[in-house]
């Protein structure tokens, strides 16, 4: 319970206080104090201890921290005071009040017994704390409470925490009503200060720990925060202002701050999603890139492999051709011998016989020339025929070139797989943009082809139609060509072949051969494919090149270069690159379509003109 407080001691109330005499970290009165150089005080063997076993030295209170350990000496002025103030109160000089509790109710027993049951106040204890403490007559700063034995869960009482008049021997009416425990302690209990535990946090006006007076003034020129005291004594001449009033023109600026910082915010927000963002790119772009290389080396891998194979069945066939192109001229040869051998010994039995009616008969026979052949001109064909595998393998390879420096500037675009060194369009564009609308010319087919009416197909019949016998017109050759003439650019057409088992497709010159038995080479103007028997596919080159298609292909792509004397072939159905004829044109030429004979019906299936299908 709490008790009023005699009038009596206000007065020393108002300007001492047992806090002033307590050291913070032992919570005890002072036993040999020690200043630090920040104006505070501590029980010398507590500082020490509490500096022991550290890097860094700071105040308890204030938390300065100092660059070295200070040399600590006994503060002989507050010892005196100290030592004066426990004879005052009744405490030994060399004795504890055992604590902070019991130090609490110790020290106002003792002084309230020393002052007497009336309150009287020795005039010599206020004559000493005159001369010693002379600030203790001027305005006091904020009392600090006592503390009492449990300061953490029992609220300061009227008479435990009385306002100090600023007018000497005036006393102190201790208020009538005590506060309640959930009520909010006077402002002025509400201080920063150094225990065991740790550090009470003010929330609300802070107390200046030297002068235990309200921080209130703010100094421009050394941007602290001082109480008055502090002020008149270390910053005269100062720029100073009230707290309040600096805040206030402080506060001014916090929007703008404010502004600044989530703006600063904003920006490196939005550079993560940026950051973000480039990744996931980056990630998909190496994705597309990675299957785009391995496709386009693959195809070229694949081009190489296949003109290696041709190469390789070229020059087998080369080889057989030209084995048996010796093997007939050495029998030719060897007959011929036989027959020389034979006159040979016939003239020299003419030289020995007497018979002259016999040898006049016989000589001419013999001596007359045998009808050999001039050899002199005739060797065996040194041409293997990989000279136009060579120069298609060098056109694939030149597009792969033009491929590759394309992708060196812009990569594999995100909706594009990798191109094909040998795509099934031709060079680098898109199929649709070569295709034209080819018709066939019915005034060159062959009496035993039927042209369609919309002239997109033909089909050769069992027996030869009535038609004119135009110049135009083939009459050995079951052939048509295109109405279409080609004289220069890019032109790109399809062919349905089915499953017929023979046929012919290509380009033809303009002023070929129509009339008689036709040699179909390109020598002759003549540049195509052929199927024979179901499974046989040749280019009528010089001598003919047989190819091998694993798939067979239903539909067939012929692709013109003008310019560059190209002719290409595709299968439609694999997209795949068949071949390629390389060579010069001088005139005008057209498509070329044969259908083959029905072969008993075998192959009466036409040859149709199909529409480019656009590709997206």
């Amino acid at each position: 319970m709490t008790s009023q407080r005699n009038p009596g001691m206000s007065l020393c109330g108002s300007f001492l206080s047992d806090e002033q005499f307590l050291c913070s970290i032992c919570l005890d009165v002072f036993t040999n104090p020690s200043t630090t150089s920040c104006g505070h005080s501590y029980c010398i063997d507590c500082i020490s201890k509490y500096w022991n076993g550290s890097t860094i030295y700071q105040c308890p209170l204030c938390n300065k921290t100092f660059p070295k350990r200070p040399e600590l000496q006994i503060n002989r002025t507050l010892r005196e005071i100290t030592n004066e103030f426990k004879s005052m109160i009744g405490v030994g000089n060399g004795t504890r009040g055992g604590g902070a509790g019991g130090r609490g109710r110790g020290l106002r027993g003792g002084t309230a017994r020393h002052m007497g049951e009336g309150g009287g106040i020795p005039k010599d204890l206020i004559a000493e704390l005159k001369k010693r403490l002379p600030r203790a007559t001027q305005e006091p700063s904020l009392p600090i409470p006592c503390e009492t034995q449990d300061s953490e869960s029992v609220p300061p009482t009227p008479a435990s925490t009385p306002l100090a008049s600023s007018v000497p021997n005036q006393t102190m009416i201790a208020s009538p009503i005590s506060p309640s425990e959930n009520a909010a302690p006077p402002f002025y209990l509400n201080r920063r200060r150094f225990t065991m535990i740790g550090n009470e946090i003010s929330t609300r006006l802070p107390v200046c720990e030297i002068h235990h007076r309200g921080i209130v003034i703010y100094c421009k020129t050394d941007q602290v925060c001082v109480c008055p005291e502090c002020e008149t004594e270390d910053h005269q001449g100062h720029d100073t202002v009230t707290l309040e009033d600096e805040w206030m023109k402080t506060k001014v600026q916090l929007s703008e701050s404010e502004k600044d910082v989530k703006e600063m915010i904003r920006q490196r927000i939005q550079k993560i999603e940026e950051i973000n963002l480039s990744s996931t790119e980056q990630e998909l772009a190496v994705e597309r890139n990675t299957a785009g290389s391995v496709c386009l080396f693959s195809e070229l891998v694949s081009a190489i492999e296949r003109s290696q194979a041709k190469l390789m069945e070229t020059m087998d066939a080369s080889r057989v051709a030209a084995a048996l192109q010796a093997g007939a001229m050495k029998r030719q040869l060897e007959l011929e011998l036989e027959e020389l051998q034979r006159r040979e010994s016939g003239l020299a039995e003419l030289a020995l016989s007497e018979d002259y009616i016999h040898c006049m008969k016989t000589f001419p026979v013999i001596s007359s020339p045998p009808p050999v052949k001039d050899w002199s001109g005739v060797s065996v064909t040194s041409d293997l025929g990989t000279g136009p595998i060579y120069r298609s393998l060098a056109a694939e390879v030149e597009k792969f070139k033009e491929e590759l420096l394309i992708l060196a500037g812009t990569g594999f675009a995100d909706s594009a797989l990798a191109p094909s060194p040998v795509p099934y369009q031709p060079e680098t564009m898109r199929v649709e943009d070569y295709a034209v609308d080819v018709t066939l010319d019915a005034n060159t087919a062959h009496p035993r082809l039927l042209v369609s009416d919309d002239m997109k197909s033909v089909r050769c019949a069992d027996r030869h139609q009535v038609v004119p016998d135009n110049p135009e017109r083939f009459d050995r050759v079951v052939c048509v060509v295109g109405r279409e003439a080609i004289s220069s650019g890019r032109h790109y057409w399809e062919v349905e072949v089915g499953r017929k088992t023979d046929w012919d497709l290509g380009i033809a010159r303009q002023s070929i051969k129509r009339k008689g038995k036709i040699e179909v080479i390109p020598s002759n103007g003549y540049w195509f494919l052929s199927l024979r028997n179901r499974n046989n596919y040749a280019f009528r080159s010089e001598p003919s090149t047989s190819v091998r298609l694993d798939l067979r292909p239903h539909r067939i792509g012929i692709f013109v270069d003008y310019e560059k004397g190209q002719v290409s072939f595709y299968s439609v159905d694999t997209k795949v690159h068949i071949y390629t004829f390389n060579d010069t044109f001088t005139e005008c030429i057209y498509p070329f379509f044969s259908p083959c004979t029905n072969k008993s019906g075998k192959n009466d299936m036409p040859l149709i003109i199909t529409p480019v299908y656009m590709k997206d």
